[in-house]
């Protein structure tokens, strides 16, 4: 954990407490002098630490790195720590990648990723134990691939990050394909143009609000394309959610597997 790690490397370790501003220029200076700094922070508090992010990391073209905790919803501490905004907030800057996970073992390819990358880059995850074995392996992903994870009819999910499990369960029922998009930015054009080419229905997944999402990325890619083709996109709601356990939050939202399904079915209904 956190504490062992200060212990253990107390000269790559620095605690700057709640300074998030700090945090980041602080990162910018040291990566400016040919370190490697991982910035690891709650999403909801990147946000303060926005104008640093742009104009001392981004603008500059830092190998810094955004390791960011509590993608999504986060049940306990309520509406001020979701973090629901940062496909948004992150994919508007220029040079910056931003990967989304769907498991340990991807969060550490994406962590190695984006030290080896040489530019600004954000690692995406929620709270909370992450699925699977994370292994020993330090191997980067290929900038901005995806991959296709089911294949099925009609309908293709394209899920990001820690939403691919319930796209999974949605798409046995349906029969649907999924694809594991890893990347918000750069998306994989090339999937894309794959699974738009073959599918009658798109449907985007994601733990972050639909607005300005990763769904909205899918759009703008299509849009750019030229493909004309229906894109349901699912994902938080327009509002702020509060405190609750966070499976039954999801599933409030329609975020799960059965969530996911049921939206499907009354799109295909249609």
């Amino acid at each position: 954990g956190m504490v062992r790690y200060s212990e253990e490397f107390p000269l790559r370790y620095f605690d700057v407490g709640i300074a998030e501003q700090h945090a980041v220029t602080f990162a910018a200076g040291m990566a400016c002098e040919g370190l490697r700094p991982v910035v690891a922070i709650y999403s909801t508090f990147l946000q303060r630490g926005y104008d640093q992010l742009i104009h001392d990391v981004a603008i500059q073209n830092l190998p810094v790195t955004f390791a960011l905790d509590r993608g999504g919803l986060v049940g306990g501490d309520g509406a001020t720590h979701n973090g629901a905004f940062d496909y948004a907030y992150l994919r508007t800057v220029p040079n910056l990648v931003v990967m989304a996970p769907s498991d340990a073992k991807e969060c550490r390819q994406m962590l190695t990723t984006a030290v080896q990358l040489g530019k600004p880059a954000a690692v995406r995850y929620p709270r909370g134990a992450a699925p699977g074995d994370a292994g020993t392996e330090l191997t980067a992903l290929p900038l901005g691939k995806g991959e296709l994870r089911r294949s099925g009819k009609r309908v293709a999910i394209l899920a990001f990050g820690a939403m691919l499990k319930p796209a999974l369960e949605a798409a046995e029922a349906l029969d649907a394909t999924v694809a594991n998009m890893r990347f918000v930015k750069p998306l994989d054009l090339e999937l894309l143009k794959q699974l738009a080419g073959t599918h009658e229905l798109l449907v985007t997944v994601e733990e972050h609000q639909v607005m300005g999402g990763a769904g909205s990325a899918v759009c703008e890619a299509l849009n750019q394309l030229g493909i004309e083709k229906r894109v349901l996109l699912l994902g938080l709601p327009d509002r702020f959610v509060d405190h609750g356990d966070p499976g039954k939050l999801l599933s409030s939202v329609g975020l799960d597997g059965p969530g996911i399904q049921k939206a499907i079915q009354n799109v295909i209904a249609e």
